[in-house]
């Protein structure tokens, strides 16, 4: 099968609006600075240090090397090339590319190898790189070799999908046997999750490959890609995976818990950064390829909601846990409560629980943007709405796009294709199925499915405007309130405590510090309305501001019975003691979730 749609890259795709202000933020803050201060990144054996040579810096790189190119900064791209130019220099004769001594190659997990394919192809998409084709054959002919004595073990086996991408990419300008090959052959040796699902229902209490919340979030796409070799359904897999993972780990932002194995549906379980920014790059990958809108309604309702509230708002520092009732986030001590992670792993810091997510969190928001258009075969798809513009060519006529929008914080979406001189084609615009209705230039068009405008652009506009509702959503004995793309939350006072030391030879010094964050205020409520009021702000500061929130909810609550989980102080229980309101009602209001930081989300309905 081939890809309904097909990725534009930095080159034609920039960000607008408050999307390029979020990328800005990041290219200022942690996974910005990275090489200057992190001694796994800045002093890699990748780059012939002598600091963690294994997925660290591939994954700092695939996050980094894209935001250097959207925003068009020279020192960022220079610093980019830096590591390119080195990684390429450390290629062996033989095709061998991941930094360790020739005797070790046998023992070396391979999920290294598919990480840095993967970087060395988003970097040819962005600078053009002539030197990368080659050095992607020959790293992968040296695999093909090297497999046939070596199965694939560990990570690689575990995300064995991940290689395929690069094997598609290299088959499209070089279309060999002996990828076809090495695709069947790595999926002959990886994990099929499916396999396993009569052992992943309940809450892992031990850590397992198959219940690893990172590598599920991943193999939603694995079909999806294989499908680009063996022409089989791209929706399939993932249709069965993500419906599992609803209805037993599920959580109200479509994505599923996971701290840092599979967790169950209680919101006072956590969800590991990592997963969200993979389950974001799968979503991209599956709305490409089988050119759904479903996976792109996923997308945004991670974007805009699950990855941001994982990042402090300067994005400086980070969790590797987040929660959806998260009234504090505070090292709780030694007893237990996460699946296998720590402590700490909830707390915003340079490195909780593990560096993982130190180094993968670039990536999110980059990739978010480059996804925004697709190219289809007779024209253009809007695939996400958020603002940004697109620049290509079309029967060698130049045609630019542009959002205009503050969407998802804003109901209405302006679209204006600008030409050259007059150029059919098919504009293809996305409709959310998370909307009540939707209008197209005045007239209503259907939910859920793309819109069509053929026609021949020269000078022209088009207005989305959405219907949304709040509503409250049933979450097994709790409720939570969403509208349109976003979940809302009560969000309560924040005092950010700074904890600056060192650990392992690794400073944790501002603003790159740890913080613990105490709330100042009542978390123990429940809904004591069924009225939900939305009101708009016009104070901008940021999307995710936690002080100037662009949009709210008013409604009512009451307080109720309710404690922590047993033995964990700081960790709410997943339900209260009593769902009989205490006292009078007072009004609130939610804000959206990925703007508080403490936070309860699912709260009961009072009697």
């Amino acid at each position: 099968m081939k890809s309904i749609f097909k990725p534009y890259t930095t080159k034609e795709i920039k960000p607008d609006g408050w999307l390029k202000d979020q990328l800005k933020i990041q290219a200022e803050g942690l996974a910005g600075n990275l090489d200057k201060m992190w001694p796994d990144v800045r002093d890699s054996k990748w780059i012939g240090g002598d600091k963690e040579g294994w997925e660290r810096v591939p994954y700092w790189l695939d996050g980094f090397i894209p935001l250097a190119y959207l925003l068009e900064d020279e020192d960022m791209i220079a610093r980019a090339k830096r590591y390119i130019d080195a990684i390429l220099a450390g290629q062996k004769n033989d095709g061998w590319i991941c930094p360790c001594e020739d005797s070790q190659r046998g023992s070396y997990d391979m999920w290294a190898l598919f990480l840095i394919l993967k970087v060395l192809i988003l970097y040819y998409d962005c600078s053009g790189d002539e030197r990368i084709e080659e050095a992607v054959c020959r790293a992968l002919k040296n695999y093909y070799h090297h497999s046939a004595g070596n199965l694939a073990t560990n990570w690689a086996t575990s995300r064995w999908y991940e290689c395929v991408i690069s094997i598609a990419w290299l088959y499209s300008r070089r279309p060999t046997q002996w990828l076809i090959k090495l695709a069947k052959a790595l999926e002959a040796q990886g994990m099929d999750y499916t396999k396993a699902f009569d052992v992943m229902k309940e809450k892992s209490i031990d850590w397992r490959h198959y219940t690893h919340v990172v590598n599920l979030a991943m193999a939603i796409k694995a079909d999806s890609v294989m499908s680009l070799i063996d022409g089989r359904n791209p929706n399939t897999y993932a249709e069965k995976l993500t419906a599992f993972l609803d209805k037993y780990h599920g959580n109200v932002n479509g994505y599923f818990n996971g701290d840092e194995c599979l967790a169950g549906r209680s919101p006072s379980q956590g969800t590991e950064l990592c997963g969200v920014g993979e389950a974001m790059y799968s979503y991209e990958v599956l709305s490409c390829i089988s050119g759904e809108v479903k996976w792109a309604d996923r997308l945004e309702r991670l974007t805009y909601n699950a990855f941001p509230a994982t990042v402090s708002e300067d994005m400086w520092t980070h969790q590797y846990n987040q929660m959806s009732n998260q009234p504090y986030c505070v090292n709780y001590g030694t007893r237990p409560h996460f699946t296998t992670n720590s402590s700490d792993s909830h707390i915003f810091g340079l490195e909780p629980n593990y560096g993982c997510c130190t180094a993968n969190m670039g990536q999110a928001f980059p990739k978010f943007a480059i996804h925004s258009f697709m190219k289809a075969e007779d024209g253009i798809a809007v695939v996400t709405l958020a603002p940004s513009n697109l620049t290509t060519e079309i029967n060698g006529t130049k045609v630019t796009v542009a959002k205009e929008t503050l969407y998802p914080f804003r109901d209405s979406v302006t679209v204006k294709v600008n030409a050259d001189k007059p150029v059919k084609f098919k504009l293809y615009v996305r409709i959310p199925g998370f909307v009540d209705a939707a209008k197209v230039n005045g007239e209503s068009v259907k939910t859920g499915e793309y819109f069509v405008i053929d026609k021949e652009f020269s000078n022209d506009t088009i207005t989305l405007e959405f219907e949304n509702t709040a509503k409250f959503v049933k979450r097994d004995s709790l409720y939570a309130v969403v509208r349109g793309a976003l979940t809302y939350t009560l969000g309560v006072k924040e005092r950010w405590e700074k904890r600056e030391y060192t650990r392992n030879g690794v400073e944790r010094v501002y603003p790159y510090c740890d913080y613990e964050i105490y709330l100042e205020s009542e978390w123990r409520y429940g809904f004591a309305t069924d009225e939900l009021e939305y009101v708009e702000y016009d104070d901008y500061k940021s999307a995710f501001a936690t002080d100037k929130p662009l949009c709210a909810i008013k409604t009512k609550v009451k307080r109720v019975d309710w404690d922590f989980f047993p033995g964990v102080e700081y960790i709410p229980d997943s339900t209260p003691k009593s769902r009989v309101g205490i006292g009078e009602a007072v009004e609130v209001e939610l804000v959206p979730y990925a703007t508080a930081k403490l936070r309860m989300t699912e709260l009961p309905k009072v009697k």
